[in-house]
Parts: C-alpha cells; structure tokens; sequence
C-alpha cells in the first residue's frame, strides 16, 4: 500500500527488455515495492546510484509507458504503522488519463483531466484519486474530466510543475469507490440447478 506522498523524484537511466533503471538516492532493499509514476513495481536489483524495477506485461498495457523517461515520482510502500497524509493507494493504476487544461489560480494552479468512460464513473466531488502517483482531491467532476487543484508546495515538489496540456497520466481511482462500486453492480448469474430448484416451486 500507497499514501501518494511522492518520497523523491528520480531519473531514468534506462528502460528496456521491461527493465526500469533508476538513479535515486532512496534506497530500498532486493524485492521492495515501489511507486513509479503511481505503479507499483518490483526492486530486481541494487545499484550504488539507485536500483532496476521489472515491468509485467500487465503493469505495461496499463500506464503510459513513453513517460518513464527523465524524470518519475517514486514512493516506498508503506509500513504499518506508519503516518497517512494521502489516502490509501494500491498503486494498481486503473487506466490513463489527458490533461485538457491548465489554469493558474491565485495560489494554485487547476488541472483538468479527462478520465475514460469506465474510471470516471468511480470520481466524486470531494474524493481522492491519484494522479501519476500523487494523492490529491477532487474539487470538481465534468462530463468528461475532473478538475484538481494543485497547492504550491505540490506543484513544486512533484513533476506538476512541467506537465502541459495533452500529455497523458496515470490514474488511479479511490480505492472504496471501486470496491463500492462491484457490489452495488454485481450481478450473478444463477445455475442451471438454483433454476430447476425455482421452477419446482411452481
């Protein structure tokens, strides 16, 4: 588990053949897991600059994959017990995002989103999500977007500050909305003996 506080940002060295090499001065152990850009992912490897992190195919078709270059968030997995400032996250990213448009406000800067058809059912006013890994609240949901509101401090502390329109982002949704979400719309079918058992009532 996750909180989206972003603990560093570290440079890509390399990616290729599924490895993601990165130069940080966090150091986690052989097997950590840890938040890229909001994804979870694997330590294979130690290095004395930063560590390798394996992508599964799964983790690929899942996030944007042209942007683990320069520059990505990355978060260590939370230990018990420790402080929660964000919100809980699995760093199971849902789907992929595009920032529409940017408005600079007095003291913050508003992004607007568009999430696809089948995360955007999960956003409420109000509600967490994550957006390439930083924990952030909604302020606003729109036909199609969500529109954030990011502070100074996380505009200068997370890569916010040289996002710009049209690029795309991970997201992932609240993760009570989706488990609320599965029950309410779960419907199971019945067997073919719970409807022979019905119809022998009749």
């Amino acid at each position: 588990m996750f909180n989206g506080l972003i603990r560093e940002l570290a440079f890509v060295k390399s990616y290729e053949n599924n490895t993601l090499r990165l130069k940080a001065t966090y150091q986690p152990k052989l097997g950590d897991s840890i938040a890229v850009n909001g994804a979870c992912l694997s330590v294979t490897q130690l290095f004395d600059d930063g560590f390798n992190l394996e992508l599964s195919y799964e983790t690929r078709t899942r996030i944007v994959v042209e942007n683990l270059k320069d520059y990505v968030h990355i978060e260590p997995a939370l230990r018990y017990g420790d402080r929660i400032d964000g919100h809980l996250m699995q760093g199971h990213i849902d789907g992929i995002g595009e920032i529409n448009n940017i408005i600079k406000k007095e003291n913050g800067v508003d992004f607007y989103i568009k999430c696809p058809n089948d995360i955007q059912i999960y956003m409420a006013n109000k509600a967490s999500v994550a957006i390439d890994g930083v924990s952030l609240t909604i302020n606003e949901v729109l036909n199609d977007d969500i529109r954030l509101t990011i502070i100074p401090i996380t505009f200068e502390e997370t890569l916010f500050k040289t996002y710009n329109i049209g690029r795309k982002v991970n997201i992932e949704s609240d993760l009570l909305a989706r488990y609320i979400h599965r029950q309410l719309h779960y419907k199971k079918e019945p067997s073919w003996q719970e409807i022979d058992k019905i119809t022998s009532l009749y």
